[in-house]
């Protein structure tokens, strides 16, 4: 962090510029003696009643961030910043430099947006694809919720109705809002398969009223088998529902899928909240290639996918708080390596199918304790003209918390 605490300010700006800002804003603009904004939002600024020197922001902004800090330590600095700074924006990225920084926020476009259409934003999904891709948009999408999503440029609307259309939810409404705030502002509604999405512009909120829909993807455990794209490497729903149970996904926490398959326990744990991480270890590239088709297809693309064998392909990742073992538990090492990559209160879950797998796991518990299970689970099946159970393989399941 620099050392000028109560130098830096954060001004919000909407698209109406200069006459949108409270007094405070204007004062704080005016008294700087520099300003870094982008070339857009600086050239909002009149250069009568902002006369310090502009610097925009140079691209990649984030590596460039201490220097330009440090080459104005002594000078009272002011920041310029669509809307809401805080909301997706500079205001964040700024207090890990700066001890003490100041936000003068403006209503976000989503704000405008909500305000626009009616909508209680705490009754809305958001999503900014601002830096994220449009396919984390697809565990939002369940029947009847109202989504808001902050468009990257003017080809984001044409993305959201694509998407849609996959879905199963041609008939959702859209509502594409652009330059929100301004005297210019537009407002385009219509059916996800036939509105009109060219000439939106770049600056774009889009409104969703999903309505009913295609298949259901719920955000508990247990996903359908047939939601993964798989050649059979692929733990089953209800064991899979189970296992999540047991790995219990906290927000902000990572975890090592170990020999992930098609990747559905990672996608799902991933999928429990937006700010859970995975990393997907499978040594085969065909599956890894598979995970990755998985999650982008079930609206987790940023899982990190290891293509590689443990123990070995465990070095350099960041530390787990959770690993998940469900190949691999008799290859020498990749039980120790796991468990000696845990921190203390870190969980582990390993699955077993065979009874060598299964042997390792009893000894481990002998040694550790924890909790061990023996799931039996039979689906019903035609059986000539009539219906029977057909049993799948037992699976063995040990879980234990480290000390």
């Amino acid at each position: 962090m620099t050392d000028n605490p109560a130098r830096l300010t954060v001004v919000g700006i909407g698209a109406d510029g200069w006459s949108g800002l409270s007094g405070t804003a204007r004062a704080a603009l005016s008294a700087a003696d520099v300003i870094f904004g982008s070339e857009r939002q600086l050239d909002l600024l009149p250069a009568g009643e902002v006369p310090g020197d502009r610097v925009a922001w140079p691209s990649p902004m984030l590596p460039a961030l201490p220097g330009l800090l440090d080459a104005h330590r002594d000078r009272r600095v002011a920041v310029v910043a669509s809307g809401d700074p805080m909301f997706h924006g500079v205001g964040a990225t700024l207090q890990r430099f700066v001890n003490d920084v100041t936000i003068l926020p403006h209503p976000s476009s989503v704000s405008l947006a909500a305000a626009r259409l009616g909508w209680p934003l705490a009754d809305v999904d958001l999503l900014s694809v601002v830096t994220a891709p449009v396919a984390e948009l697809h565990p939002l999408i369940h029947p009847n919720r109202r989504i808001l999503v902050l468009g990257r440029d003017a080809g984001t609307p044409a993305q959201v109705a694509a998407l849609l259309q996959a879905r199963g939810y041609g008939s959702a409404t859209m509502t594409i809002l652009g330059q929100l705030g301004s005297e210019n502002e537009t407002l385009v509604t219509g059916a996800a398969d036939t509105i009109q999405v060219t000439g939106c512009g770049s600056l774009n909120v889009i409104g969703i009223q999903c309505g009913r829909g295609g298949a259901a993807r719920p955000r508990v455990p247990g996903l359908p088998d047939d939601a993964f794209d798989t050649d059979g490497q692929l733990t089953k729903r209800e064991v899979r529902a189970v296992t999540l149970a047991l790995l219990g996904p906290q927000p902000g926490e990572i975890l090592w899928d170990i020999g992930a398959g098609s990747g559905s326990i990672a996608i799902e744990w991933m999928r429990s909240h937006s700010a859970c991480r995975a990393v997907a270890i499978e040594s085969d590239a065909t599956r890894a290639g598979r995970i990755e088709g998985n999650a982008r297809a079930l609206g987790v693309p940023e899982i990190k996918v290891v293509q590689g064998r443990a123990p070995a392909a465990l070095t350099g990742l960041p530390t787990p708080d959770v690993v998940f073992i469900g190949g691999g538990v008799t290859r020498e090492g990749v039980l120790e390596a796991a468990w000696d990559a845990l921190p203390a209160g870190g969980r582990l879950v390993a699955n077993a199918v065979t009874l060598e797998s299964e042997a390792v796991l009893a000894a481990w518990y002998a040694k550790l304790g924890g909790e061990l299970t023996r799931l039996a689970v039979s689906r019903a099946s035609p059986i000539g003209g009539f219906t029977g159970w057909r049993a799948m393989m037992p699976v063995t399941i040990w879980a234990v918390v480290k000390p």
